[in-house]
Formats: structure tokens, sequence, C-alpha cells
């Protein structure tokens, strides 16, 4: 039989316990593995000894009762349950409150989608059938403020759920073990923070229709406060996505996505593709999966890969050199080359001083444009992210936690000239509006105002930089260059007086 869990949190309902394990069900304890977890958190009346009390007179009923000696929150509490569910090896858990809001008569209905394998999480909705809400006794007011909350949430994270707020739950066990919610909050939004991390997950969340129900039970949320926090919450995971702030609940693994583009707007990549001539040779430093090569060849010209990974699209490339770019191995006929990209690699390398040196030296006398892109951490974002005390790397961004070398435009440009590149061209570059919040009229606005504010000042609104270098040649090769050249001239015949 499937393994399920009904966990019960409960705090402060003496007068509801009781009534709330005696409307489960019976059938349920006839078809399922079950077991029923009372956490009481802390209460301050009788509610463990009236748990204990059922307990005893039903003995029958695989009934586990805790109780915390320190009060952990609403959402603390749910954390311990979903752990107990976890360490037990259930297959589902159902939450339910122990003030008897939540009918457990449909215990049944909630949990049954995960174990069809149709969800991963189900969500009983007070508002799927219109106006049984107001009819169940949901104030004006919690109603107006579920919908527009659950309006706002739907728009932030792109979800369509009928309603956030709904306390009746329950989660397939193998869907809990794939987020963090360990380190979401104690408080309410916990119920926000979680959802948040079932749709980063890309987990299945249903809904099924629920009644409403009102009584004398107490509510301890403080409405304002609850509202402000479900927002920052979804705001958080917004600004994650974006790469802007970073959160250690909202960094949840998917299956590897695929690297991609950023063409048809002014980014890193099309001021690069557009700027090298067709039928060039070009050396493509940091190749990764050949995709820069792939719109290069598309104007016919040959390129040379060089990167750590292994080749992934031989189509793309000419050649290709797998090394590491901290100790790297140039071909061997850099200098012929006309143009030298390297597009969002120097902040990952530990020595850029001593690669850019390198490189320098193996161009030789060559003419080669040097193409180098990389994040600008004097961005705006950036800076208010310091003044408000945060500096936190993520998986993306400027601050990605693969970055070991960041630049502002003084400092990149200071650092090139030292190594020998003169800086032909320095300019800045928007944040990549269209991909992070898609190619429509929002993102292209935005990415027009981005473009305005980088004329009034390019060191605080660009996003990254854009530097297009020439090689000045090293002593030792004009030397040897002005030996050449002076061993080739012609011995004169004669030599005037």
């Amino acid at each position: 039989m499937n393994r399920v869990l009904i966990f019960i949190v409960a705090y402060n309902a003496e007068h509801h316990i009781e009534k709330v394990l005696l409307r489960i069900p019976p059938n349920i304890f006839t078809s399922y593995d079950y077991e029923i977890l009372i956490i009481d958190d802390g209460s301050k009346d009788k509610t463990f000894d009236v748990a204990r009390r059922f307990q005893g007179q039903n003995k029958s009923l695989n009934l586990t009762i805790l109780f915390n000696p320190v009060n952990q929150g609403y959402g603390g509490n749910q954390k311990l349950g979903y752990q107990y569910a976890i360490n037990k090896n259930f297959d589902a858990v159902v939450l339910l409150h122990g003030d008897g809001q939540y009918a457990p008569e449909l215990i049944e209905e909630i949990f049954s989608p995960l174990l069809r394998g149709e969800a991963d999480a189900v969500f009983g909705s007070r508002m799927m059938v219109k106006g049984a809400a107001r009819k169940g006794g949901m104030p004006l007011y919690k109603f107006a403020g579920n919908k527009i909350l659950t309006f706002l949430e739907n728009r932030m994270l792109g979800a369509q759920l009928s309603e956030f707020h709904s306390g009746y739950r329950a989660y397939a066990v193998a869907a809990l073990r794939r987020i963090p919610f360990q380190h979401n909050s104690p408080d309410f939004h916990f119920d926000t923070e979680i959802i948040i991390q079932l749709l980063l997950a890309g987990q299945r969340i249903h809904e099924t229709p629920i009644p409403t129900y009102y009584g004398d039970e107490i509510c301890h949320v403080n409405g304002i406060k609850y509202a402000g926090d479900v927002l920052l919450a979804c705001l958080h995971s917004r600004l994650q996505r974006l790469s802007i702030l970073y959160k250690r609940k909202y960094d949840i693994a998917q299956e590897a996505s695929h690297y991609t583009l950023k063409l048809g707007y002014e980014s890193s990549h099309t001021l690069a593709i557009n700027r090298v001539a067709p039928g060039s040779r070009v050396l493509d430093i940091g190749a990764c999966e050949g995709l820069i090569a792939g719109e290069l060849k598309k104007k016919g010209c040959r390129v040379c890969g060089i990167d750590q990974l292994p080749l992934k699209a031989q189509a793309h490339f000419d050649d290709y050199l797998q090394c590491n770019l901290d100790d790297p191995r140039f071909p061997s006929d850099v200098d012929t080359f006309d143009y030298i990209l390297m597009l969002d690699i120097i902040e990952h390398l530990r020595k850029p001083e001593a690669f850019m040196d390198a490189l320098r030296d193996q161009l030789k006398l060559s003419p080669a444009t040097v193409i180098l892109t990389t994040p600008n951490i004097a961005f705006a974002v950036v800076r208010l992210q310091l003044l408000l005390g945060q500096f936190n790397y993520g998986k993306a961004g400027i601050l990605d936690i693969t970055h070991t070398r960041l630049f502002t435009f003084k400092t990149l440009k200071h650092l090139c000239e030292e190594c020998g590149f003169a800086v032909k061209e320095i300019k800045g570059i928007p944040v990549p509006f269209p991909k992070a919040v898609g190619d429509n009229l929002a993102g292209r606005l935005l990415l027009g105002i981005n473009k305005l504010l980088i004329k009034v000042s390019k060191t605080l609104f660009s996003y990254q930089i854009y530097a297009e270098l020439r090689p000045i040649p090293v002593v030792g090769h004009l030397l040897q260059h002005t030996i050449k050249t002076s061993a080739e001239k012609p011995f004169p015949t004669e030599i005037p007086a």
C-alpha cells in the first residue's frame, strides 16, 4: 500500500484538535499504510494533553504526537513535518491545520493525484468555485487581499494558480527531496516560498476545489506583514532569475540548461559577431558550445576554438584545441588570425595578466583585433547591493560564483594597457532584458531605457564592458623585426659624399 503521512500542525488548538482527528475518513486507515503526525508548536493551552488523551482512547490508530519546546513558527513547524516524512520514506504527506479550518473529509481527494503520478503537489483552493469563498464566510477584506496577492504572485512568477494562500496541501515526498525547503522562512510566507521552489524545480502543481470555513479559530497572521513578506519573496525570486540578487533557497538545480546566444538586440554577442568581417580567420577563446562559431561560419569565416571543455560541435570549427585556460596552449599560427574573441572569459581566469601577456607575446607583430567582453562590477545594481550590505555570488550574472576577477571600465583598460594592448574602443553593453524578461514590448522598452542611461554614464549603467584591442609588439619582436628588415635592405652601390 502507498505510504501516506497525515501531518497536522497545531498551535493553541485544544478545542479543535480532537474534532479534526474524528473527521478523518475511516477508509484512510484501511486503504493506505498511513501515519498521523501531530506537532504541537509550543502551545500555551492544553493542545498536547488533549491529543495525548485522544491517543490513549484510540490505541488502534497509528498516531504520533510531538511537542516543540520552543515555538518554531508556522513555517518552522512544517519543516519538521516534511523532514519527518522524508526520513520515514513516505510517498506523500498531506498538511492539515489543527484548528479545523480545512475539511479532513477531503484528505484522500487531496493526496490521490500524487499517488497516481499526476502531480508533485496538490493545493486545495477556495477560489476555484466562483462565489464559494464568500458564501463560506471568508471576510471581504481577506477575499480581496487573497485575490490581489494571487494575481500579483502569478504575474511575478509566471504561474496560473487560483490561490496561493490555502493551507490545505499535499506534497509528493520525492518532490520535497528536490527542494531546499529547510532554508525557507519559519513564518507564514513559508507557503509562498515552497510554491516558488516547486515552480523553479519544474514540479507539477495541481489544484482541487475545497470548501471555505471560518469558525471561532484564532488567526495568528498579521495581514499587512504577511502581504509584504509574500511580495518580497516573489521579488527575490524574480531578481534571482535576472541574476541581480541571490537567495540560496531559490538556487534549485534543474536539468542542465543549454547556453543560448543573445541575438536580435544589442548584446556582447551581436556586437562581436557584427564586428568580425566576412571571410576572416577567427580564434574563439572560450568557445563553449560553438554557438558564436556557428554564426561566424555563416559569414564565411574560418574559426579555430580554444576551450577547456571537450569539443561539442565539430561542424562549427575548422580547428579546435582543448586546454586549461589558466595555463593556455595557443595555436602556433595565432599571429595569422584577423580576430581574437574573448567573450566573457577574462573574469574566469585566475591570472588574467599572465594570460594577456602570453597572448600578446604569441601575436608577435600581428595587427589582429582582440574583442573582449566582461561584466561591469560598477553596475548600479551591484553598487546598490553593496550600499545595502549585500554582495552575494550566484549561479549567473555579474556575481557568477565561477568569476574570480571582476573589472570596471578603468581597471580593465589599465590591465589591457599594462599587458601591451592599445584600447581602440571601449563601450557599455545593456542588460539583456529580452533574454531575461522575454523578447517582448517590456523587454525592448527596458533595453531602450538602459541604452539611454548608458549614454548618461556608461560606468554606472553598463551591465557589461565591450572592448576592442590592438596588440602592441613586445620589444623582443620589434628588435627581431628591425634586424631582419635591416638585413633585407640592399647595400648601396654608391654612397654620396
